[in-house]
């Protein structure tokens, strides 16, 4: 089953729960898949010599103890580097080997990354696995081009005018439903997104809404009330919760107990008077 194939709400977790281990790390994603998550989030950078790593910003000096471009480094110069002082930059392809039972949506950060992205998606198995985001149109345009089938998310450009219209209230053309799901943010600075109608013209295009980042449990309820189709959070423990509270989790994933506080949040009912669609 390909990653567009899923059925019922899905659970990403945000540059692989970076809210519970350093971002982006083998470390994140062990921690995240071990609560038995299916579905990552993740981004991805180009190294000085060709090779796509799991990194979010455009340079090292926020999380790790580098400075400068991450472009400007080879592959076997990050390994040297630690992620908040513990862990390593991982490599797409290291990312896929370690978890490959796992769905990634990763964020095609730099357009000279397409190519070896467009390699590795080559490979047997890994197009089915991978939901492409957080790019220009036309970056996305080029890898559905080279590996027809391949999942994306709408470009840029096409989110920006669906969100638009959800604020004019006036439909969105249809020529902007290219992809099969579209990456919404609940809140973008001081602009208000009008989620709610983002969705249901989203809906109506045959576009499925991910919203993203939610970390608090009321925001999640209230989400899923209204439709959204995948939820993306730095806090798969909070989400989880949800998920078990709605009985949305997936069978295939491990049981929660009570007796597990690490894979385990209590998530209380919601009180009378809670938004609702």
């Amino acid at each position: 089953m390909g990653y567009a194939d899923t059925t019922g709400p899905i659970a990403l977790a945000h540059r692989g729960g970076g809210g519970l281990a350093p971002e982006n790390t083998l470390a994140a994603f062990a921690l995240t898949t071990d609560l038995g998550f299916r579905y990552l989030e993740s981004d991805l950078r180009l190294t000085s010599d060709g090779q796509l790593v799991c990194f979010h910003d455009a340079t090292l000096d926020r999380v790790t103890e580098g400075r400068g471009p991450i472009a400007a480094r080879s592959l076997a110069e990050l390994r040297r580097l630690r992620v908040e002082g513990r862990e390593t930059i991982p490599s797409l392809d290291e990312a896929l080997e370690a978890f490959p039972d796992t769905c990634f949506s990763v964020d095609l950060k730099d357009e000279r990354a397409i190519e070896p992205l467009v390699r590795t998606l080559r490979r047997p198995g890994v197009a089915d696995r991978l939901c492409i985001a957080g790019a220009w149109d036309r970056w996305l345009l080029e890898v559905r081009r080279e590996v027809p089938g391949v999942a994306t998310t709408l470009g840029w450009r096409s989110l920006t005018m669906l969100i638009a219209c959800a604020r004019a209230g006036v439909r969105p053309p249809r020529h902007i439903a290219t992809a099969p799901f579209a990456h919404v943010p609940v809140r973008l600075g001081r602009l208000r997104i009008h989620v709610e109608r983002v969705i249901e013209m989203a809906h109506d295009l045959g576009v499925r809404v991910v919203t993203w980042t939610v970390d608090d449990a009321d925001t999640m309820h209230h989400l899923l009330d209204v439709g959204a189709d995948a939820v993306i959070t730095d806090r798969p423990d909070v989400l989880r919760g949800v998920f078990v509270h709605r009985d949305l989790w997936s069978p295939m994933s491990p049981p929660a107990t009570l007796e597990d506080p690490i894979t385990w949040m209590p998530v209380p009912a919601r009180p009378p008077g809670h938004p609702q669609a």
